[in-house]
């Protein structure tokens, strides 16, 4: 079983078309969506959610109005200002949601054991079926944090039906940048296969990315997407590449069709005569015969 992990510096670069077309070239693996704060693979491969789990990501603090003192021991030592005081009421205290970071220190110094500190509901992950295989995905709630715990979360679930199936491949939609979800979702894979365009911009986030699952020692492959839009910025792409010791793996075309494939809810591979369709198949072939 390999894992494959398609990331990107930068979003809009193309990476989820490019995860659709290489589930609809893997003839049967499971698919990740890691993206969990923008997750759209979803709107590819129409998948039919067959399992709903409440994420629990952190803890919060609340007031017990019958337990409390009114001593505001808690407001004197939060350090972010998250317990506030109302007069008007009693107890006067109370803490904000929103600016609560779950650290616990109320709940425990609190001299009264007036502070609960309890599991919060941070979004949600499903296990869903779809025409190329299982799919794991989730929704981080609204203003929620604990990304990177989602992430590892969704990867511990594919693996589980990727064993359980016995099936070849995990294939997985990345977020893009360099932060803390993209760190969740490359560590310990076999593969990071990174999506970039052929621009200014392009390079300095291939670059980012590249040293990133450097340090890991995730070994790292290219793919220059659109990359006959400017094809001197392709060729200084692909250098800085060799330089970088990743391998070019494919050349996509820029083609209208995507778009089309986009409209349909389709993969781009699933149209006839799509230019951009033969660089993605090449790139699905280099992959195999390098994990291998």
């Amino acid at each position: 079983m390999k894992e494959i992990v398609v990331v990107s510096g930068k979003g809009g670069t193309g990476k989820t078309s490019l995860v659709a077309s290489l589930a609809f070239l893997a003839g049967g693996s499971v698919l990740a969506d890691c993206d969990v704060d923008a997750a759209d693979l979803h709107l590819v491969v129409k998948p039919k959610v067959v399992k709903t789990e409440n994420f629990y990501g952190g803890k919060r603090a609340s007031i017990m109005p019958d337990k409390c003192s009114n001593c505001g021991k808690c407001r004197e030592i939060c350090r972010f200002d998250a317990v506030k005081s109302d007069g008007s009421k009693y107890p006067a205290y109370f803490i904000d949601p929103i600016d609560c970071e779950g650290c616990g220190v109320c709940s425990y110094f609190c001299p009264e054991k007036a502070i609960e500190f309890k599991l919060v509901v941070n979004g949600q992950w499903f296990i869903s079926d779809t025409r190329y295989g299982p799919m794991v995905h989730a929704r981080l709630g609204i203003a929620e944090e604990n990304s990177g715990k989602l992430v590892a979360l969704v990867r511990s679930q594919a693996k589980k039906i990727a064993e359980q199936n016995s099936l070849p491949h995990i294939i997985v939609d990345g977020p893009p940048g360099i932060g803390c979800p993209v760190i969740a979702s490359i560590t310990g894979s076999d593969a990071a296969l990174i999506v970039t365009e052929p621009t200014v911009s392009g390079e300095h986030d291939l670059e980012r990315v590249a040293e990133l699952a450097k340090h890991f020692k995730i070994p790292t492959y290219l793919c220059v997407n659109k990359f006959d839009i400017n094809p001197a910025a392709s060729l200084n792409i692909e250098k800085k590449a060799r330089a970088l010791g990743i391998t070019l793996v494919g050349r996509i075309h820029y083609d209208r069709a995507v778009t089309d494939a986009q409209m349909k809810g389709l993969p781009v591979v699933e149209l006839a005569g799509a230019a951009a369709a033969e660089g993605i198949r090449e790139v699905w072939e280099n992959l195999v015969k390098k994990l291998r």
